[in-house]
């Protein structure tokens, strides 16, 4: 029997490269050159259920999770996702629970989508970069015009059918150099769960004007981290953070960024075909295509296998000595392209500002972590967190409904 990861969670592309909005930093658009259709594909019926099916079957545990990503999964219509539901139910033994998440940039979110994701529980990831000046700088629409107002009415329908909601901002060039106004804004809105994601576009010679300097990624961490240090422990939940306590408290990273191995995260495109990551949709990285072959062998592959491998086999020495080893593992394999001491090794372009972050907060999750520790010997608790154990962090909440909730 093929071997899947044993927690593997695949980004479902089912409009593909497809989106509103025209992001000057968008990765993703510029996969237009790896399927040039006109207009971009769309997920078939017949081959959206072999993919439910499929994942359903390759999914080792009873709790299955479905993302569903872009471009803008949303321009796929409501109604194909009531269908997705069907499908899903359709296909979902007795004993195994499914849930669902998408990554949107909210400007198509109306009170029926409202509807829709809380009757389903849908999780929710918003990508907004900060307040409109700052948001607006990269993020435009198609005429070249800033989607903060639509972004946040999204937000509000989001907030109003209290859908659980995780702000994704990517840390640009620009809005890195205010981190307290960036930080403050989300705090205003009401947004209890953040994700701070660097930008790096490299080039020929460098790297783009959009792209975060490694030190101010750096001090832009310390500072939020300062902040919420002094007044937004157990009210602001931000993954990074969590992270870096996860190695403190010896768990295993959730951030594939962070995990010593990568491979478990691979995209399934609207036509089927399977790459080993977001970040390596191009013809080097495929790895199957789930109308020639059920997703569980792909899962397995040895050609996923050597692809996430790879990133523990290529890390540099000075990353295998360093300090914060733990916390790092030399982060994405996408962002090292610097030449080091021996040419043969690449460094990864943002170790100068991650080192500073962790290094500034390892004290604090180490004394969190002993603190812990010692309480677990007191009440005689095993030393490991138990689901309805409190979480390690220090939120004050139970671990399931804190830093272990998936």
């Amino acid at each position: 029997m093929t071997k899947t990861p044993p927690d593997f969670q695949i980004f479902a592309k089912p409009v593909s490269y497809r989106c509103n909005l025209n992001c000057s930093y968008c990765y993703y658009l510029r996969k237009e050159s790896i399927f040039p259709t006109e207009p971009a594909p769309q997920m078939t019926e017949d081959l959206l259920e072999k993919y439910i099916r499929g994942h359903i079957e390759a999914y080792p545990g009873n709790n299955v999770r479905f993302s569903w990503h872009g471009g803008e999964p949303t321009l796929l219509g409501i109604d194909r996702f009531r269908r997705i539901i069907e499908l899903q139910q359709k296909h979902c033994p007795p004993g195994k629970h499914i849930t669902n998440g998408i990554q949107t940039n909210g400007t198509l979110l109306t009170d029926d989508w409202g509807r829709f994701l809380a009757e389903h529980r849908f999780t929710v990831g918003l990508s907004l970069d900060g307040p409109e000046a700052i948001h607006d700088v990269y993020r435009t629409d198609r005429l070249g015009q800033g989607s903060h107002a639509a972004a946040m009415r999204g937000y509000r329908v989001l907030a109003d059918h209290r859908i659980p909601t995780d702000i994704l901002c990517v840390v640009n060039g620009h809005n890195v150099m205010f981190p307290l106004q960036v930080y403050r804004f989300f705090k205003s809105i009401g947004a209890t769960h953040l994700s701070f994601l660097p930008l790096v576009e490299p080039l020929e010679n460098g790297v783009s004007d959009r792209t975060v300097p490694p030190e101010e990624f750096g001090a832009f961490l310390c500072t939020i981290f300062d902040e919420w240090r002094a007044s937004d422990i157990g009210t602001v939940k931000m993954q990074i953070f969590e992270e870096a306590a996860r190695a403190a408290f010896g768990q295993d990273h959730s951030l594939c960024l962070f995990r010593p191995t990568c491979g478990d995260i691979p995209v399934v495109e609207a036509g089927g075909d399977v790459y080993a990551c977001d970040h390596f949709v191009e013809p080097g990285w495929w790895v199957g295509n789930i109308a020639d072959e059920p997703l569980a062998e792909i899962l397995g592959s040895e050609r996923l296998r050597r692809f996430g491998a790879a990133k523990r086999t290529s890390l540099p020495r000075s990353c295998r000595s360093c300090e914060v080893l733990a916390m790092c593992n030399g982060e994405c394999p996408k962002n090292r392209f610097v030449t080091g001491g021996n040419e043969t090794e690449k460094l990864n372009y943002l170790c100068a500002g991650y080192k500073l972050f962790f290094n500034h907060c390892t004290p604090f999750v180490q004394a969190v972590a002993r603190q812990w520790r010692q309480q677990s010997q007191t009440d005689g608790r095993p030393g490991h967190t138990g689901r309805n154990d409190p979480c390690p962090c220090g939120s004050g909440r139970k671990y399931k409904k804190c830093c272990g909730r998936k």
